[in-house]
Order: structure tokens, then sequence, then C-alpha cells
């Protein structure tokens, strides 16, 4: 962290590296401004876990992509360490086009309940309805580049961080299975 930007670098032979929040969110608004090398992936995780149950502590959860490459899926929904792409961006090329390329971008991401909503630049991105995970800690990684030295070195960055905490979503079941408690005719 120097004059209030957050730097990752890429380093060879490691895997993807995380930098993750202590507390767990559940609903919240997250905005965020960040910049990338066009040659590194990276992404933001919400609602995300480390277990040690889980692939010996692999990160898995929702991830708010950063997709410097020609398909441009950025801010685009991944889950990471699961099941792979949710909302990816091929049908919206409004969010696609968003993206500026060397610059400053501001990703803005609204969770609530089953909703995982993202903005890039302004643009509206993904619109996900998922009730996977409605609650984990927000990371910023660095994804690994393996040994391609090309890539080693590599930097995203990330500034202008705001987290408003909206509380934590809880589910209720409306019909408890065996009696009609809480219901009545009308």
């Amino acid at each position: 962290l120097k004059d209030g930007v957050l730097t990752g670098t890429s380093v060879a032979a490691e895997p993807n590296s995380f930098l993750a929040t202590t507390k767990e969110y559940g609903d919240f608004q997250l905005t965020y401004e960040f910049k990338v090398d066009p040659r590194l992936n990276s992404g933001v995780q919400i609602r995300s876990h480390s277990r040690t149950d889980f692939k010996n502590g692999q990160v898995h959860g929702y991830q708010a992509e950063i997709d410097p490459s020609d398909r441009a899926w950025t801010a685009g929904i991944y889950e990471e360490g699961r099941r792979g792409w949710l909302q990816n961006l091929t049908a919206n090329e409004a969010a696609r086009k968003a993206f500026k390329q060397g610059d400053w971008n501001t990703v803005r991401i609204r969770a609530v309940g089953d909703s995982i909503r993202t903005w890039l630049n302004g643009v509206p991105a993904a619109d996900l309805r998922d009730a996977g995970e409605t609650a984990g800690f927000i990371a910023f990684q660095v994804h690994g580049v393996g040994q391609e030295a090309d890539k080693v070195g590599t930097q995203v960055q990330w500034r202008q961080i705001a987290l408003q905490d909206l509380g934590r979503h809880e589910w209720k079941p409306l019909f408890d299975g065996s009696s009609l408690n809480g219901w009545t005719a009308t």
C-alpha cells in the first residue's frame, strides 16, 4: 500500500494470491477503481471462503472478474474454486466496451440476498441470482502466472475502495413442512 493505492504483483510459479478481509460480509455495496497490466488476469472475491475442509483451504466463492483480454469480461461473475463462470459478458457488448485498457476503471458491486449486480464504469455488467453463498470475506486477487516469463512482475492496482455494509440477509422458510403455522385463510 503506497499513497492510497493497493498494488499486487505476480510472482513466478506461485498460485493465485489474495488479500482478504478478516470480517465476513453478507449484503453490501462495494466500489473500487482498478488498473491492470493487459497481460494479467485478476479479480475481487466477494462472499468467499478459505476452509481447511475444502481443497486444503483453497479460496472459493464469487469473483468480480478483471479481464483485460480481448474477450473483455471485466465485472462478469466467476465462481473461484468451484463452478467457474456464472455470468460472463458474452451477451453484454456495452459492458465489454466500457473497459478502459491501461487506465483506471470503476467497478460497483451490489450484493443483497441472492442478487449480485455489477457495473463497470457506470455501465450495467452482470445481474446474477444465485443463493450459493450469502456471506463471506472480500479479497483482492493477483492471478498466478505460472512460469510465463512475460507475465512475471505484472501488476494490478486498486484505489478508492469503499464499502457500504448493508447487514446480513437471513433466509427463513415460509412453510415449515408439517403445519400451517404462520398462515391464515382469507
